[in-house]
Parts: structure tokens; sequence; C-alpha cells
């Protein structure tokens, strides 16, 4: 595809995809100018340079992100949708993990996003100063959560481009086992039916902690809602 019929939105859509796939680490220009059918010196038309590329591309998921109505839903059903809704995103885009790291991360999506956060917990009466804290807590929860999603997803890309990395997955699982198995808890845990590896998590964790991160700054922050 000629660089005059390429848009900035296409190379970001194509850029997603791309990351999708192949991670921060597959994201180059010569492999996106193959998914568009353009040269890779066709990009540069368009975007600065791959750090420019991952910030309008993580921009653009962001602003995917559905905003509840505060005016409508409760505070706590409002906060819950939200981060709910962020925690599939960083599932669907796991290399968002890696950019959060590594990048200072903006635009017109995120800061959306940022506001009307902000707007759920001082519609519901807490403060600024308690509003920037809860937001800040939730967010750094769902990141948390986010990030075996984004070491399952670098893993198996491993596991795919190198034929000797399944065995070198399999001895380590083995040898985290195996020190497990002398501490009586974990022990107990591994040897249930449930429990499909050591790293194995109970159904339902990130919605059992988001509940008790709700109810602690509940508890925490005496509330005024707005009339």
């Amino acid at each position: 595809m000629p660089r005059d019929a390429l848009t900035r939105d296409q190379i970001v859509r194509a850029a997603i995809e791309l990351l999708d796939a192949e991670g921060i680490e597959g994201l180059n220009m010569r492999a996106l100018g193959k998914r568009l059918n353009s040269a890779a010196t066709a990009v540069y038309w368009h975007v600065k340079n791959k750090d420019n590329l991952v910030l309008l591309a993580t921009d653009r998921v962001w602003s995917d992100l559905t905003l509840p109505d505060p005016a409508v839903d409760d505070w706590r059903s409002a906060a819950t949708t939200m981060a709910t809704d962020l925690h599939a995103m960083f599932t669907r885009h796991p290399w968002l993990v890696q950019v959060l790291a590594a990048h200072v991360v903006y635009g017109e999506g995120k800061a959306r996003h940022d506001d009307h956060s902000l707007a759920v917990y001082e519609a519901a009466g807490f403060t600024s100063d308690q509003a920037d804290q809860a937001t800040a807590a939730v967010f750094t929860y769902v990141l948390g959560n986010a990030a075996g999603t984004a070491a399952n997803a670098s893993l198996n890309r491993k596991l795919n481009e190198d034929p000797a990395a399944e065995e070198q997955l399999k001895d380590a699982m083995n040898k985290a086992r195996e020190i497990a198995m002398g501490y009586p808890r974990l022990r107990a845990r591994l040897e249930t039916p449930a429990a499909a590896t050591y790293a194995a998590a109970p159904d339902r964790t990130f919605e059992t902690g988001l509940g008790a991160l709700l109810d602690g700054l509940e508890q925490r922050f005496p509330r005024t809602p707005k009339q």
C-alpha cells in the first residue's frame, strides 16, 4: 500500500493487532509494513517512531473502555464496572503491562478514562484527595492482577518460538512443586484435584479482591454524596 493510501488509523489498528500477536518485542516497522502490505518507510510519514506508535496504540485501546454514568449507577457498581473493564482490557492486550512499566502513558483516551474514574468517586462523596487515593489503589490492584496474564502471554510466545523452552518450563515447575511440597499449607493445596499447577489461583480471585478493596475504601473514607 503506498504511503499516501495509508492513514494513521489504519497503522494504529494494525499495530494493535501485531502487538496482540507478538508483544512489544514483535513490533517493528518492517513487520508492521508487511501486515499493511506497505513499505516500512511509508509508516514513518504518519508516526515518528516505535515509541510514538506504542503510545498511539495504547491510547486507542484505552478509548474503547465504556464509562458508566455515576448519576445512574451507584458508585460501587460504577467502580466495579470500570475496574472489571480495565482488567479485561489488560487481558485482551497483555502488552499494555509492559508499556506501563516502560513508558509515560498519556493521550485523550486515557485522560477521558482517568477523569471519569475520579468523577465516580467524587460523585459518591469522596473528597478530591480521597478520590485520588481510591483510583490509584484500584488501578494498582487491577494492574497487579493483569501481570500474570502478561507473563503467560510472553511465556506462550517463547514456547512457540523455542522448542527447548517447554522442557525448561517443565523442569522449573517440577522444582517449584518439589520445594512447595516441603511446606504444609502449600502441600495441602497442591494435593487437591483443583490444583492444576503450582501457580494456580482460586476461581473469582480478582472479583473477591476487588470487592474487599472497595469495602475497605467505603469504610475508610466517610462520605457525603453530592446532591
